[in-house]
Formats: C-alpha cells, structure tokens, sequence
C-alpha cells in the first residue's frame, strides 16, 4: 500500500511549484556564502520542471539528494537551512509530504537570518500560505497531520522536531482552518 504521505503524482505537480517558491524565497541566503555551488538552484529549477510536467517522477527521485549535500558545504544556520529547502523541494516528485518539509526549512532559514525579529517565521510562514493556489491547498490538505503517519517524512525524523515540527503543524492548522 502507498503511503498516504506520497500523493498522486497529479498532486505532486501542484505542490512541487508551491515547494520551489519556498524554497528559492530563501536562496540568497545559501548563495550569499557558496555563489559557486549552484546544487540548490538547480534542484529548485529541477522542481519547477517536474511541476510543469517536463521532467519524470522517476529522475527526479534519483536526484533528490544532490541539493541535500550543498548543506554540508556552508557553514552558518541560514546557508545550511536554505539548501534542506531546496532538498526537500527535490524531493516532492518522490513524496508529496516533502513540500511542507521545504516550507519548514524555508521558514527556518527566514527566522535564523533574521534572529532581531521575532515574528519573522510567523511572517514567512504566512507569505508561504499566501501564495499556495487553491489546487495545491486542497492537495496540502490530503497529507496526514504531522505524526499521524509513519511511513514517510511526516514521521519520526528531522521534520518531527523542533522548530520544523513547529512551522509544519502551523501550516497545516492553517490549511485545516481555511475553507476556500
């Protein structure tokens, strides 16, 4: 049985663009310290084309893990932050669930580079659900609530923990709360 994190590849489309504006909204951040390393541009360029139907499930789950590798690469919280952002982007053609993953990481990189204000991640969080179409919403809303599932990134894991933990479970509050 497929995991109920995973979503049809249809749903995986609508969401893998939501993903990538995530995580490219915090690449400069990434880019600022290794200009060179173009691992989490081209992941989220990757995302983007897999999006639009240019690029297989297939491929794309084979490559998932390049961007993830930039991370070891740079050496401040937000850089690092940044590119799990573009990973997780990568990784919507594998899982579905790895969209809110790239959302978290983004909202990270946003607080840790603005530590002066506090409400930074709340902010990026809510440009982040601003920008979900309605489509990608109600294909957000399929993904069970962090924990509930074990059999994917919602489970036991670096998403299930601290401030990730905390920016999936406010997003998906928001996505339950909000009818459109």
């Amino acid at each position: 049985m497929a995991s109920l994190q995973a979503l049809s590849e249809i749903d995986r489309r609508l969401v893998a663009w939501w993903a990538a504006d995530c995580a490219e909204r915090v690449l400069a951040l990434f880019e600022s310290e290794s200009p060179a390393d173009s691992r989490p541009r081209d992941a989220i360029a990757r995302t983007r084309a897999f999006a639009r139907g240019e690029l297989d499930a297939a491929g794309e789950i084979r490559r998932r893990f390049v961007a993830g590798r930039a991370a070891h690469v740079v050496t401040t919280q937000p850089a690092i932050a940044a590119a799990r952002a573009a990973a997780q982007a990568a990784g919507v053609a594998h899982m579905g669930a790895h969209a809110l993953g790239a959302a978290a990481y983004a909202a990270k990189a946003a607080g840790l580079s603005r530590p002066d204000q506090a409400d930074a991640v709340c902010e990026e969080i809510r440009w982040q659900l601003d920008q979900l179409s309605p489509e990608a919403r109600t294909a957000l809303r399929r993904l069970p609530l962090l924990g509930d599932d074990t059999s994917g990134p919602l489970g036991p894991g670096l998403l299930s923990r601290g401030v990730l933990a905390a920016n999936i479970r406010a997003i998906q509050a928001d996505l339950a709360d909000r009818t459109f």
